[in-house]
């Protein structure tokens, strides 16, 4: 069956407040050609690119990063490795609360993304915007089976986009609209990666080691030239002043021929001598720039340079290795903040409504060595007795928080370590009689005493919210105990208190006395 064509896109769409289907930047035949501006590329061809692209027309300079990262192996692999950072992570989608409702959108819009195809491609699309400063997508729209939906999302070249002169706004150039139209509301993802201050044209880090791959190129064409004739003399011919310019043309042709034949003949008059040069030192000064060139694109790229090269020690590399992991932290919270922004929230608002919460798009980037490290700090920190709050320990360990009457593993919170010893409190004085340490029962059983004590206020405070609230909202005592009367409102009050730690260190309690009386009488 032959693939139903798309509607045209008409402004009017962009006015309806309702998803567009219609496609907008409309890939046409001219879209895979070029004006290859490198080629032949010059200092003050450069500058002028550059200057095209301030003026709000970055055309010729997308067009030359492409190119770059085309025509430089170094420089592609280097954005290769900063991408790749990225798009190597897990991802999920975080529900903006525990709430039912936030829940089921978070799930929703997760459903959704992981449907897609490609969606790792599309990652690395928007990541584009590191070379470039900025990248753009275009979302198709469906309807399906009730639900507005995305049915793809393709990639659109840097080009099409300038700056308006006047009000500096983004504007969408395409061959229905070569006026150019504003970007439709809800329909682009558009990502920009801020690589320094200053208008958006300069942003991208390719606009930075422009200069580097320009030299680079000057010094290997130079090179490859010295490499058609190394190791050949120098071939230097003379002719007498009478020579005729017949007899110049020959022995011209006659030393060319003997760069590649090794024999020839000369007019009665003339002279050839071979000079030999110590060559050594210009190969070194060739390779010396372009190693030179390398390493600074590789600074402005992954910052640093050791990882991109085999030389450095493994503790130089470590260090290095850290800095280069504080750019991929930051290329994943400006993926998060843009997939969020521009894809999840119209995805959210399309189904949910404008007034629903928006979930995270979260990608994992922390290293599991810094989690075993954090996780001592934590359990240090808390023998120690400092409070640490339950939600930061889920948000910083990625970890979901448990619902109510949700199956969990681990010890329970009210049995948490005393400081120093690493065992829970209420049993220590089973620990000093299983060490064979005699110690009198009802010195166990008021240690235990002790610490239940000591571990239920904070759950008593817990617990005891709802009814201070209640207090508080109260004008008099005789207003307290109206509302105490009201059993709907009891009931309620009941349900807002949290009673399940304290629940589970009295069955802690009751548990341990009663194993040790079952072991005094044994």
């Amino acid at each position: 069956m032959a693939k139903k064509s798309k509607k045209r896109f008409s402004p009017e769409m962009a006015k309806s407040g309702r998803p567009i289907m219609a496609a907008v930047a409309i890939r046409d035949v001219n879209d895979k050609f070029s004006s290859y501006p490198s080629d032949g590329l010059t200092p003050v061809k450069l500058a002028r690119i550059f200057k095209e692209a301030d003026a709000g027309d970055p055309f010729r300079q997308m067009e030359l990063f492409e190119e770059m990262e085309s025509k430089d192996t170094h420089l592609f692999s280097q954005l290769q490795t900063r991408k790749l950072a990225v798009t190597g992570l897990d991802w999920e989608v975080q529900p903006f609360s525990q709430d039912e409702t936030d829940q089921e959108i978070a799930a929703f819009v997760e459903e959704q993304l992981k449907e897609l195809d490609g969606f790792s491609d599309n990652l690395m699309d928007i990541l584009d915007a590191i070379g470039k400063g900025i990248s753009f997508q275009e979302i198709e729209w469906e309807y399906r089976d009730g639900r507005v939906v995305v049915g793809n999302i393709e990639y659109v070249h840097q080009k099409k986009f300038y700056y308006d002169t006047l009000t500096d706004a983004l504007m969408l150039r395409t061959e229905a609209f070569p006026g150019g139209i504003p970007l439709p509301e809800n329909k682009f993802i558009v990502h920009r990666y801020k690589a320094r201050s200053g208008h958006p044209s300069r942003y991208g880090v390719l606009r930075v080691v422009a200069w580097m791959y320009l030299f680079k190129n000057y010094d290997l064409k130079d090179w490859v030239s010295f490499c058609e004739v190394y190791g050949m003399p120098l071939r230097l011919g003379t002719y007498d002043a009478t020579a005729s310019e017949k007899d110049k043309a020959a022995l011209m042709d006659a030393i060319v021929r003997m760069g590649t034949d090794a024999a020839g003949i000369v007019p009665s008059g003339t002279d050839i001598k071979f000079i030999e040069a110590n060559k050594q030192s210009s190969v070194d000064i060739y390779e010396r720039l372009a190693r030179f060139c390398d390493e600074q694109m590789s600074k402005a790229i992954v910052g640093q340079t050791l990882t991109s090269d085999s030389g450095g020690s493994y503790a130089q590399s470590k260090t290095h290795n850290d800095v280069r992991k504080d750019l991929t932290e930051a290329d994943c919270k400006a993926v998060m903040e843009t997939v969020r922004r521009d894809l999840i929230r119209p995805l959210v608002e399309f189904n949910f409504g404008v007034q629903a919460h928006v979930p995270y798009f979260v990608l994992n980037a922390t290293d599991t060595d810094d989690l075993k490290e954090t996780a001592e700090i934590v359990n240090t920190l808390a023998a120690a007795g400092l409070e640490i709050p339950k939600s930061w320990l889920y948000k910083k360990f990625n970890i979901p928080a448990p619902e109510d009457g949700e199956e969990t593993i681990g010890p329970s919170p009210a049995v948490s370590g005393m400081a120093g010893t690493g065992q829970p409190g209420m049993f220590r004085g089973l620990k000093l009689k299983a060490d064979g340490k005699e110690a009198d029962g009802q010195q166990v059983l008021d240690r235990l005493e002790a610490a239940a004590v000591e571990q239920s206020r904070s759950f008593f405070k817990q617990m005891m919210e709802p009814v201070l609230e209640l207090v508080g909202h109260c004008d008099s005592l005789e207003g307290l105990q109206e509302q105490l009367k009201d059993e709907k409102a009891l009931r309620q009050l009941y349900k807002a208190m949290k009673v399940k730690d304290f629940d589970q260190l009295v069955e802690q309690v009751m548990y341990v006395s009663n194993m040790l009386g079952r072991m005094q009488d044994g």
